[in-house]
């Protein structure tokens, strides 16, 4: 028996710990059951679909947790397993389940970049806003650069603004990370370039770790360059000496901003964050549109 579910696992261990990982743990029905780890949580992690689908077949829970309240479905999708996740929720696997942290499967599926698992869990009714205090769904995408995850995340209703008590908001770890492309679509989203932590902007974020890249688009979609942090610096003070962020800074701080600039600022800044998607359908040129929609 033993040879034939290390067979179908490939990877359980053997001797003792077999013992309290596979044949010690209760594949008890009932929702809320738990485990420190069971061989569902293994298979689901790993996406042995096989091994899998044997353990639901035979009764498992799909919603066995560990004591820190990891579901099998958490595995799944932090491993980018969609077919695994798939047959749990089919297998009645609550989508919107919290771990010790208070993380939904759809947070560790952004965390991994999976597409496929990401669009599923939607399907099924995952919550694109889960009340956390620490990082939604769009944090754990921004924070590792998925930026297709943070496009899909946008158009199922994501809060932008939404604040992480370590992180601040979307914008201010997108600016932290250097990810000028999670950046860029959280901007033409209408996330506010000047949101502050504990009085540092996206934009100090972006200086103090001289990505050239993101402060241009910060300064593109109306960042306030003479916003004084908690010491009473500007982001410009925040730069390398010699470094291109500085020099950019600089640059810009001489300038005056072009009326063309003025007025899209002020146009996305009246239509407001929830409606400008609609921009596209104002019957002006083809020319005014594309500057207003930064194309």
């Amino acid at each position: 028996m033993e040879n034939f579910l290390e067979q179908i696992f490939g990877f359980l261990p053997r001797g003792d710990l077999y013992l309290r990982r596979g044949r010690g743990c209760d594949l008890d029905t009932d929702v809320g059951s738990w485990a420190d780890r069971s061989p569902l949580h293994d298979a689901a992690c790993y996406g042995r679909v096989l091994a899998l689908k044997t353990l639901l077949d035979q009764g498992a829970c799909a919603n066995l947790s560990t004591i820190d309240s990891v579901t099998p479905l958490h595995e799944a999708c932090l491993g980018g397993h969609a077919v695994c996740a798939k047959m749990l929720i089919s297998a009645g696997a609550q989508v919107n389940a919290r771990n010790i942290d208070g993380s939904t499967p759809l947070c560790d599926a952004c965390s991994r970049g999976s597409v496929s698992c990401i669009n599923l869990l939607l399907s099924h009714g995952a919550e694109v806003n889960p009340s956390l205090i620490t990082a939604s769904p769009l944090h754990e995408a921004v924070l590792r650069g998925h930026q297709e995850c943070v496009d899909i995340l946008i158009e199922n209703g994501a809060r932008i603004e939404h604040t992480d008590c370590h992180h601040g908001t979307p914008l201010h770890v997108a600016c932290v990370r250097g990810h000028v492309d999670c950046a860029k679509s959280l901007l033409l989203a209408g996330a506010n370039p000047n949101a502050t932590k504990n009085h540092e902007t996206p934009l100090h974020y972006a200086a103090q770790n001289n990505y050239t890249a993101v402060i241009q688009v910060l300064v593109e979609h109306g960042a306030n360059i003479t916003a004084l942090n908690q010491n009473g610096k500007r982001a410009l003070h925040l730069t390398a000496e010699d470094s291109e962020a500085r020099q950019l800074l600089f640059y810009v701080e001489g300038h005056v901003e072009s009326l063309k600039q003025l007025c899209r600022l002020t146009i996305r800044q009246s239509v407001g964050a929830g409606r400008l998607e609609y921009l596209s359908s104002l019957k002006l040129p083809d020319l005014m549109l594309n500057f207003l929609c930064h194309r």
